[in-house]
């Protein structure tokens, strides 16, 4: 991830939890707090009820791939956490993606995409 280092520390989960807000969808739930860096920090928390270690890997490197694949579209300066739900489990890449991205435009914190000015509609 170029712009961005992983929340590793449970005091920043928690203060996340705390003091950012909150959307959520049918696979993942996103908590977005401003940051005084000039860089994201991401963190992933996958419960023990979504399922065995193997699955909540699975989805935990999902979330991040679909994450650091769009992470130029995200503002900087956002502590984020998604939580995968146990819906999420059967999920497929593009489902765990479309919901990544729903969550952040919920938040508004995807840039806005610059729209060509000789683009014919």
């Amino acid at each position: 991830m170029k712009y961005s280092e992983s929340l590793k520390k449970n005091r920043d989960f928690q203060l996340v939890y705390k003091q950012g807000t909150s959307y959520a969808n049918k696979y993942l739930v996103m908590y977005v707090k401003k940051n005084q860096l000039k860089r994201n920090r991401i963190g992933i928390s996958v419960s023990k009820k979504v399922g065995n270690s193997v699955v909540r890997h699975h989805l935990t490197r999902l979330i991040r791939e679909s994450y650091r694949l769009h992470e130029e579209e995200f503002q900087s300066g956002m502590d984020v956490v998604v939580i995968a739900r146990v819906n999420a489990k059967n999920c497929t890449y593009f489902e765990i993606e479309g919901a990544l991205l729903h969550l952040g435009r919920l938040h508004h914190v995807m840039k806005e995409k610059k729209q060509d000015e000789d683009s014919i509609d």
